[in-house]
This record gives structure tokens, C-alpha cells and sequence, in this order.
């Protein structure tokens, strides 16, 4: 099954859930377009947080050191550097949906503080990703390029793991420095990346908090 075809069938689901809500039939009046709207945002928000979660909890603890402990570590970082700008892409995309669909419902001026921190919370989160998105990742990528240069040129980098790399840096010292410069700048990506996801446990936490089982 293609992208397309998912992705149309995932459409046709939500399309009947809406038919078939209650809510979608009854009067016209302004209050029930008001509710309408209400339970849009509401869902754009619950879709877009949620997809946003789910992607960032497969990648960093579930994809990523699944493909890292079974593939050539070039395989992998070639992998990777195509990946991460889809995935940073989808979650800035989900993160402002996210943003402005609750800072809509809780408007600043009439907002509680917990709804403030919340929003705070949202906002912190779309700004990790942004980072990624357009200053770590680029910079990350370019300095692994770099390195796999230099690896191939010590015939090093389709073993799986770290352990070649680790061995030659000790007596290459130009690998020794890229290593060090590519594990800063991998280091605040990934630092950048999990203040990201802790910002959207948070607002997950609140979540729980309303629903009503």
C-alpha cells in the first residue's frame, strides 16, 4: 500500500467519525457553529500533538538504536541524514498546529496559569525542533560526511557499532578532532531533541488530566 493510498485511507476514517458524531447534525444556530469549531480545533490538536509524540517516542528510543545496532554504521548515518530532516519537518509541522489550535482555545488574556505553562510547554518544543530542523541537523549532517570521508579512507565505517572508529581515532588524530566536533554538535541535536519530547510528556500529563473515562 503507497503513501497516497494510506494516507487517503486514514482520511476516509476520520471523515466518517465526523459524519457519524453526534454533534454533526442538529441545529444551525450559532452556538452549535461555534461547537463545531470548538471540537475542529480541538481535534487538530489531539491529531497533530499525538502524531507529533508517537513519531518523536519511535524515533529516539525505538527506531533509531534498532537501526544503529543492526546496520553498517555508514548504512546507518546515510540513513539517518535523510530521515531526520522528514522527521523535524513533520513535528515542527505538528508542533504549530499544535500551538496555535490550543493558544486559540486558551487565549493568553483569559488563559489559567496552568493553560499558560501548557502553551509555554507547546512553544518550547516547536522552538527544540526548529533548532534541529534548520541549525543541528544541517551542521550534524555536513560533519558526518566529513568523517565517513575520512573513514573510507582508512578503509573503516560497514562495520555495525563504534568499535573501528574508536580504535583508529587513537592514532588518527584528524579523526580524533571530527569526532569530537561531530559528538558536540550530535550532542546538542540530540539534547535539543529530548527537551523537545520532555515538553510534550508534560503537555501529554495535562492531557490525561482531562480526560473523562
Amino acid at each position: 500500500m503507497g503513501w497516497a493510498t494510506r494516507f487517503l485511507t486514514a482520511v476516509a476514517f476520520l471523515a466518517i467519525g465526523v459524519l457519524f458524531s453526534p454533534e454533526t447534525f442538529g441545529s444551525k444556530s450559532d452556538g452549535e457553529y461555534s461547537s463545531k469549531v470548538l471540537i475542529a480545533l480541538k481535534l487538530a490538536h489531539l491529531l497533530s500533538f499525538s502524531t507529533a509524540f508517537g513519531v518523536a517516542l519511535w524515533v529516539t528510543f525505538i527506531g533509531g538504536i534498532i537501526m544503529f545496532k543492526h546496520l553498517p554504521r555508514h548504512q546507518f548515518g546515510n540513513l539517518q541524514s535523510k530521515m531526520f530532516p522528514a522527521y523535524f519537518s513533520l513535528v515542527v509541522a505538528c508542533a504549530a498546529i499544535s500551538v496555535a489550535s490550543f493558544g486559540y482555545i486558551h487565549p493568553w488574556s483569559t488563559a489559567s496559569s496552568i493553560e499558560k505553562y501548557q502553551l509555554g510547554f507547546l512553544l518550547s518544543s516547536l522552538a527544540f525542533n526548529l533548532s534541529n530542523l534548520f541549525v543541528f541537523t544541517p551542521m550534524t549532517i555536513e560533519m558526518m560526511k566529513q568523517r565517513h570521508k575520512v573513514e573510507r579512507e582508512a578503509n573503516i565505517g560497514e562495520e555495525v557499532g563504534w568499535s573501528k572508529n574508536k580504535e583508529m581515532s587513537k592514532v588518527n588524530p584528524k579523526l580524533a578532532s571530527m569526532n569530537k566536533k561531530f559528538g558536540m554538535i550530535h550532542g546538542l541535536s540530540s539534547l535539543a531533541n529530548i527537551l523537545s519530547f520532555g515538553s510534550l510528556a508534560m503537555h501529554s500529563w495535562y492531557l490525561a488530566g482531562k480526560l473523562n473515562l
